[in-house]
């Protein structure tokens, strides 16, 4: 089976767990898939140097939820993902943790999939392996 990291390959999603913060916490498969976006599409809590893996050229576009506050709702940030993908980007969803613990990657992976798209994902480390693992 190809992988959607092969690097030919245009118009799809990434879906990227980024870990607790640490970009030394990132996979192997994860930096991989951040060095090849043209598009990164990332939660407001992702570190900084995490985004600063992906290439200079690629857009970065916060989709940042705070309580009451969101920058986009669910239904815009998914229908965001598709538009860009089928311009034939390569669109890196990053998301703080895992991106099925405590989010919404389930509603995003079936958005893409609704709309005929690849998807591929990319576990993290939950914050809560994180925090048990550094009070050792």
């Amino acid at each position: 089976m190809a992988t959607l990291l092969d690097p030919t390959a245009r118009g799809r999603v990434i879906l990227v767990g980024a870990g607790p913060g640490d970009p030394g916490l990132l996979t192997v498969r994860a930096v991989a898939a951040l060095k090849q976006a043209d598009v990164v599409v990332h939660d407001g809590l992702i570190d900084p140097r995490v985004l600063d893996l992906a290439p200079p050229e690629a857009q970065r576009i916060s989709v940042a939820k705070q309580r009451a506050r969101h920058t986009l709702p669910q239904e815009a940030i998914n229908a965001l993902i598709v538009a860009h993908v089928k311009t034939g980007a390569i669109v890196v969803r990053l998301k703080g943790g895992d991106p099925f613990i405590f989010g919404r990657g389930g509603e995003e992976v079936e958005a893409v999939r609704a709309a005929g798209l690849p998807v591929e994902v990319i576990p993290g480390v939950s914050a809560a392996l994180g925090c048990a693992a550094e009070a050792m």
